[in-house]
């Protein structure tokens, strides 16, 4: 009996040393997209309940952005595409910080197609307006006539 120890020993260890690398990659494979998002998941977990955290412009400057770029938007087109481009870009944009900053955690506008963008800024300023912002304020100058 003695003798049948030294070979269960070694084979035992010959099984462990040719598995190892088979495991260890399977483990990283496994679980390193699990460590990746762990901060993430830590970061939204911690604001869970709370107010989205405050970062860059206020929301009444928001707004007012907001108004003035929907204000170019829907009026007079610019000149050249590079003009159009940027006024998209910049209104996208403001679309996406006021989804921010009223609590919508996944605007429409986030990850789409550049085809599907229209109908998914629709779709972004639909949320912000069932937010309570107002997206076309009465005209002022209408008022007073």
């Amino acid at each position: 009996m003695s003798a049948d120890r030294p070979l269960v020993l070694g084979v035992l260890v010959y099984v462990v040393v040719a598995a190892a690398p088979t495991l260890l990659i399977w483990g990283v494979a496994r679980f390193f997209p699990v460590l990746l998002g762990l901060p993430d998941l830590l970061r939204r977990l911690c604001r869970r309940g709370g107010p989205p955290p405050v970062t860059g412009q206020s929301f009444e400057s928001l707004v007012a952005d907001l108004h003035r770029l929907r204000r170019e938007v829907r009026g007079r087109q610019p000149t050249t595409h590079v003009r159009r481009v940027a006024l998209m870009a910049a209104y996208d944009d403001v679309l996406h910080d006021l989804c921010r900053a009223v609590g919508i955690a996944r605007p429409p506008l986030c990850e789409v197609a550049e085809r599907e963008r229209p109908f998914a800024r629709l779709q972004t300023e639909a949320a912000i307006e069932e937010a309570g912002v107002v997206l076309d304020p009465p005209d002022r100058g209408s008022a007073a006539a």
